[in-house]
């Protein structure tokens, strides 16, 4: 049975603070916008009761002079989050998960509004506040006092964050070849649209082993480039989300995806995300080939499910679960094979260094989360969905790939 590793949670629950803005006497003035917010926030934020709630609330809907110092209250909510190791599109997810799409709205806002004064923070960072940006719609306008409760709930969340493990993105100490990263990625991009569009479940696993073939070359391109280099790289980590339904399939899925690229996901199921772990250019790859897999095991199981209908048979909750692991389990398989493939081809000289990535991807891992445990997949009990989840991970043999030159 499938399993993957999972992050322990973290006892640090320090919250952002709740006093003034930086500079400000932290609620000493009893009257003006800071006194005003102060009491608010005793009201509210420090207790989970609606009627303190609705009292907050009040205080806020009533004062409009303190608009702006409620704004800057939870920018420095953000801003505190980013001091305990959320990230943008981590904070977003938890929000949308925990709370309604006004809040989403409102802590896009907050975010992006943050941004503005906040230092440049990598790549990978700016991306996801690109993201934001493009997809996610303002806040609704509501009347004062709704919107000082959505304010007030939001910021109660903020307030109890957690730490999580920090996240150094990787600086490549040496360029690659002159725009050969960004043709490998359009053109592993380009496979996997059309792997998604396309109806036939032959094709479509054809095209997606022919990308994971371009992953498994460019890896050992730019291990190779990284073994000229004065200075090589280091390990770096992201974030991608693993979200509700069948959380735990996915989990098995991206840690499959992971693990053929190089790299090593470690699954935090509270808040719905896995760590992947390992050199920048594959955990690029790795995002792509997981959000591209996902959608083609959802198009599978789909199918799969008509099917079973058009036979007269039910299908419930634990034929998707068993179907997305059993898929989640081949796939794997078949994309270690192919990885395994194209390494059988690399140079004997470059062996040692394969080798040493994978040990310094390793430490990297286990200096970041230091306790894991090991989860199997609840709820995989419906062989028809396990069989069906095989086959279409496995319906269609590999097509023969050209040695790599």
């Amino acid at each position: 049975m499938s399993s993957t590793h999972h992050s322990t949670p973290s006892d640090d629950r320090s919250g952002g603070r709740s006093g003034g803005r930086s500079g400000d006497p932290a609620g000493d003035s009893p009257g003006g916008p800071s006194g005003t917010v102060e009491r608010a926030f005793r009201a509210a934020l420090y207790d989970t009761a609606d009627a303190t709630l609705d009292t907050g609330a009040s205080l806020l809907a009533a004062d409009r002079a303190a608009d702006a110092e409620l704004a800057g209250r939870g920018e420095e909510f953000v801003a505190a989050a980013w001091r305990r190791g959320w990230q943008p599109a981590d904070l977003v997810r938890f929000v949308r998960r925990e709370l309604d799409d006004v809040h989403v709205g409102l802590v896009s806002e907050l975010i992006r509004a943050q941004a503005r004064d906040d230092r440049a923070r990598g790549r990978r960072w700016a991306a996801q506040l690109a993201e934001l940006s493009d997809g996610t719609p303002p806040a609704p306008a509501t009347d004062r006092f709704s919107y000082a409760t959505t304010v007030l709930e939001l910021y109660r969340l903020l307030l109890r964050l957690p730490a999580l493990e920090p996240l150094q993105e990787a600086e490549p100490h040496r360029q690659s070849r002159p725009g050969s990263h960004s043709r490998m990625l359009t053109r592993i991009r380009a496979l996997l649209a059309k792997a998604e569009a396309t109806g036939f479940p032959q094709e479509a696993e054809a095209l997606t082993a022919k990308a994971q073939e371009l992953m498994a070359r460019h890896s050992v391109d730019e291990a190779l480039l990284d073994a000229q280099a004065p200075a090589p790289d280091a390990p770096g980590a992201c974030r991608i989300g693993v979200e509700p339904p069948y959380e735990q399939a996915k989990a098995v899925l991206l840690n499959a995806v992971a693990d053929a690229n190089h790299c090593r996901a470690v699954w935090n199921e509270p808040f719905a995300f896995s760590t992947v772990v390992g050199f920048e250019a594959d955990l690029e790859v790795v995002e792509l080939l997981y959000t591209s897999l996902l959608v083609q095991a959802q198009s599978a199981m789909a199918k799969a499910e008509a099917a079973q209908r058009a036979g007269g048979r039910r299908r419930t909750k634990t034929f998707r679960q068993s179907f997305l692991a059993a898929y989640a389990h081949r796939i794997g398989t078949r994309l270690g094979e192919v990885t395994a493939a194209a390494e059988t081809q690399v140079t004997e000289e470059l062996l040692p260094v394969l080798a040493s990535r994978e040990v310094a991807v390793t430490a990297a891992t286990d200096r970041m989360f230091p306790k894991t445990v090991s989860t199997r997949l609840r709820g995989v009990t419906d062989e028809a969905g396990w069989t069906e989840g095989a086959d279409a991970a496995d319906r269609a043999r590999m097509r023969s790939r050209p040695r790599l030159p």
